[in-house]
């Protein structure tokens, strides 16, 4: 036994399986040529921020579209940061958008896969079986300088204006003698393990990120941590054993990585693992004074995928933007495949921004109002008592009273060629439907600037006398033109436009007025199927509601 493989036997001695151990425990996969096995690598430090959300559902895209597979892998080493519950909200901020997780952490303490454990805090053992593999091959080695030895390592550094690191000659114990070695150990002294960096950062690598093309940079020649003091692994040393045994082919994840490619590439390379391809990410930019600057959790509520949820965006709706975000060709698509599935557009890494798109929650409302337009009745029914339940009692106590009623208002201007676009968000909801039930009603009967009070009062009566509810749409129509010319108004829009002068009014201030004295708004889905809705007997209170107060 050598003095390499003495040293590892001191330091791992527990350790008893080997890296040839673990690559038979997790064999390469049975997979088609072609298909990437993705991964989502959060640490449970926070919430889960829109572009956790965005690398998530690249992620999960490119494995999709490659008939691959899409692991969710809890990167939770860094236990002084970590947060009560943070792997509760990761998955629970993946779920409500339909980011499907093929194999890795599916809930607290639940997993599936072949390839687990899903959370490094419980690999500890097979990170160290490659550890003590490193320090067998002289290619890692303990180091025990203190807090006040590496901050005075680091002044000396600025003082000589060097780069700062632990390297070449200012790596103290990288030459250690194995009697040195031996000695600090059986005192007892903390350590933790070094790689034995064979870089030069006069050297240059190079590789192809399949987002951002050809990316050149200097070699690492800095000894970084591979394991902390207390046995547990720095990111960088496990998440390379960790992409090597769960057979990760396609590493996407935010731009900031890639400072740290070099290191990871030679990380990779050392262990005798093939390296993956790169995907980095740009951030997700907000317009602020004419400038971008990225999303911050501190500064802007939309940066926390939970906010999309309590204000009861729908899944497809921010899944549909963040497309619009990851592909410029997908608006075009959409445009000519107006209802096909998501899945069904053909996604390219290659056609991604590299300097970040712009988040615009305005787009994203439109987007959204898009997208619900074109679900049925049931459907908004459905989505929208599941977030009222959660979200807005009241709601949920109105809108489940009667099924049939609340379908009914859904019902409206639906499933047309060109359906109303009036609802972005389930928390819009309530203010939409307010005027269907008396609970919420306010009345409200504010008239446009070209009406006058006593114009309401004389459409109002010419109505109330004329309001036949068993009329279909086509003779309610006809009443309300048949009503204008005696009240001075004309039934043709064009008409009134050619001259004005000779009339109150046309037909829609006519219908305008009606409108607010039913339903308080200037503008709402089809009067006829609302009034067909609320009823005989609260459309005519309405109408003579509205009547009394125009009059006193």
């Amino acid at each position: 036994m050598n003095e390499n493989q003495q040293l590892a036997e001191l330091l791992f001695g527990n350790i008893d399986k080997t890296p040839e151990d673990y690559e038979k425990i997790y064999p390469a996969r049975n997979l088609k040529e072609g298909a990437r096995v993705t991964r989502f690598a959060p640490s449970p430090t926070g919430f889960l921020h829109i572009g956790g959300l965005f690398a998530a559902m690249i992620a999960r895209l490119n494995a999709s579209t490659t008939d691959g597979a899409f692991i969710l892998r809890i990167e939770d080493t860094d236990k002084k940061r970590e947060i009560t519950d943070g792997v509760t909200e990761i998955i629970k901020g993946l779920n409500a958008f339909g980011i499907e997780i093929d194999e890795g952490v599916i809930a607290f303490n639940e997993e599936k896969g072949e390839y687990g454990p899903y959370q490094q805090s419980h690999r500890k053992e097979i990170y160290q079986s490659f550890a003590k593999r490193l320090v067998e091959q002289g290619l890692a080695y303990p180091c025990f300088c203190t807090e006040d030895e590496l901050n005075e390592l680091r002044e000396k550094q600025e003082e000589l204006n060097v780069n700062k690191g632990y390297y070449g000659e200012y790596a103290k114990c990288r030459n250690l003698t194995f009697e040195q070695q031996k000695e600090k150990l059986e005192a007892g002294l903390p350590y933790v393990l070094r790689l034995r960096s064979m870089g030069d950062e006069n050297k240059r690598i190079s590789f192809d990120d399949l987002i951002k093309g050809k990316i050149e940079m200097p070699e690492n020649n800095i000894d970084v941590v591979l394991l902390k003091t207390d046995g547990i692994p720095t990111y960088h040393f496990a998440h390379a054993v960790d992409d090597h045994l769960m057979r990760t082919t396609h590493v996407i994840r935010g731009d900031e990585w890639i400072a740290s490619v070099p290191l990871h590439i030679q990380l990779f390379k050392t262990c005798g693992f093939k390296v993956p391809k790169y995907a980095h990410i740009a951030p997700i930019m907000k317009e602020e004074n004419g400038g971008k600057r990225k999303l911050s959790k501190r500064k802007d509520p939309e940066a926390a995928v939970s906010y999309y949820i309590e204000q009861g965006y729908p899944k497809e709706s921010v899944i549909e933007y963040l497309l619009t975000l990851a592909n410029s060709n997908f608006e075009d698509w959409r445009k000519a495949n107006k209802t096909a599935p998501q899945s069904e557009f053909p996604f390219n890494l290659k056609k991604m921004s590299t300097s970040g798109a712009l988040f615009d929650l305005i787009k994203l409302n439109d987007v959204s109002k898009n997208v619900i337009s074109l679900m049925t009745a049931q459907e908004v029914y459905s989505k929208a008592l599941e977030w009222a339940k959660e979200y807005d009692e009241e709601l949920y106590a109105l809108l489940s009273k009667d099924e049939a009623f609340a379908k009914g208002i859904f019902s409206i201007d639906r499933g047309t060629a060109k359906p109303r676009k009036d609802i972005a968000k389930w928390s819009e909801i309530k203010e939409y439907v307010e005027y269907f039930y008396s609970e919420l009603y306010k009345p409200c009967y504010e008239l446009p600037e070209n009406l006058t009070k006593q114009n309401a009062v004389e459409i109002l009566e010419q109505y109330i006398k004329e309001y036949d509810y068993s009329e279909d749409k086509d003779a309610w129509f006809n009443r309300m033109k048949n009503m204008c010319e005696p009240l001075g108004y004309t039934p043709n829009v064009k008409e009134y436009k050619a001259n004005p002068e000779a009339y109150k009014g046309h037909v829609g201030d006519v219908s305008t007025v009606i409108r607010i004295a039913v339903t308080s708004r200037r503008n709402t889905p089809d009067l006829h199927s609302i009034m067909q809705l609320i009823g005989k007997d609260e459309v005519v209170k309405r109408l003579n509601n509205a009547l009394d107060f125009y009059k006193n």
